[in-house]
Order: structure tokens, then sequence, then C-alpha cells
């Protein structure tokens, strides 16, 4: 099986391309962030892409998509630390065959890479479970300054809109993006939409 490795960790990327070498028909071609997963994507063909999301370049849904896009053969299994069940369908839509947190053993990681390669879906059972009974963490009012902050409102004008004060704005952005695990607002909508809560 000849499987390109994308992950921005040296650490996870070399232990993880070490152990997966010990499997007797595994060659693995390590890529060490998303930018160079996809130039190694364009340039050679992969039975499988084994990578993390979160990457400077590209995110693994990213290369997924493209892999789906050019109707590549490669198989995707995305690992991860983030248990975001947004994900889970993000990643389903892109054509994505197996998802599992970064915790899993490698056993459990070799038999799923197997069973994609056969043609099945593979998705860690709490991820899936948080996708399924994953409720909206927003209020009415932080959902609102999302809509606003998503269409380039600056924050007085958020609160001009939503007839409060300033601090007000600031706060309910503030907690969504604290909820949603985002970078920023414009993240957090993004988020949100993604998660059909925008």
């Amino acid at each position: 099986m000849n499987i390109l490795l994308a992950e921005d960790q040296a650490m996870v990327r070399t232990a993880l391309a070490s152990l997966l070498r010990l499997e007797t028909d595994m060659q693995v071609i390590e890529a060490a962030d998303g930018a160079v997963a996809l130039k190694l994507l364009k340039q050679h063909p992969f039975d499988l892409l084994l990578t993390d999301i979160e990457m400077p370049g590209a995110s693994g849904i990213e290369l997924a998509q493209h892999v789906q896009q050019q109707k590549l053969p490669t198989k995707v299994v995305i690992i991860t630390t983030f248990g975001r069940a947004g994900y889970v369908k993000r990643a389903m839509d892109a054509g994505v065959g197996g998802f599992l947190l970064k915790d899993a053993p490698v056993a459990q990681l070799v038999q799923a890479m197997q069973q994609v390669m056969a043609g099945k879906k593979v998705v860690d059972s709490e991820l899936l479970l948080n996708s399924l009974g994953e409720q909206d963490p927003l209020t009415e009012k932080e959902r609102q300054a999302l809509r606003l902050a998503a269409e380039g409102k600056s924050t007085s004008e958020i609160a001009a809109t939503l007839y409060i004060a300033e601090g007000t704005a600031r706060n309910y952005l503030s907690e969504a993006i604290s909820k949603l695990n985002a970078a920023n607002r414009i993240d957090a909508a993004r988020l949100a939409r993604q998660k059909g809560w925008l």
C-alpha cells in the first residue's frame, strides 16, 4: 500500500511513519504540511492519504476535496486530535473514508486503513456520537452578532444594528468564539455555518 502521510507535527509524523513502515505492505511518503501534500498528490499516485485536519498550506479536508474533485483513486483517512463533530460531516461530504482520533491504537488505525481500502467507511464511535447528538450552543444574540460579523460588520456596527452597547456586542462575539473553539469571529461564523447554526 502506497501511503501519503500529511502531518505538520514532526514528532507525530515521524513516529506514525515508523510504526506504519513496520507493516509489511506499507510504503510511506511524508509531507510536513498541507501544501507539500497537495503538491505530492498532483505528482504521484497514492493508494491512501492519511492526513491531519489542521495544517498550514491546506487542511486535511481541503486535501480530501482535491482528491474528490480530481477524481483520484486515492482513499482518504483523517486522524485528528480535534473531536469536533462539525468536521465529521464536512469530511464525509469530501469523500473521506475514515475519521479517527490520534489517540487510537496503531492496530486500530491499520485496521481502519485496510477497511477503507476495501471500500468501507470507518468513523470513530465517539466522534460519530458527538456529531449525532450535538446541540447548538449559541444563544440567539450570539447568533445575530456572528451573522453580522460574517457580513464584515465591525463591533460598533454590530452594536448599532442590535441596539446594544459595544462591550455587549464584543461579549457576544467572544462567547460565540469560545463556545465554537474558533480562532476569531470569522472562523466562528464559518464553523457555525458549517454546522447549520447560522
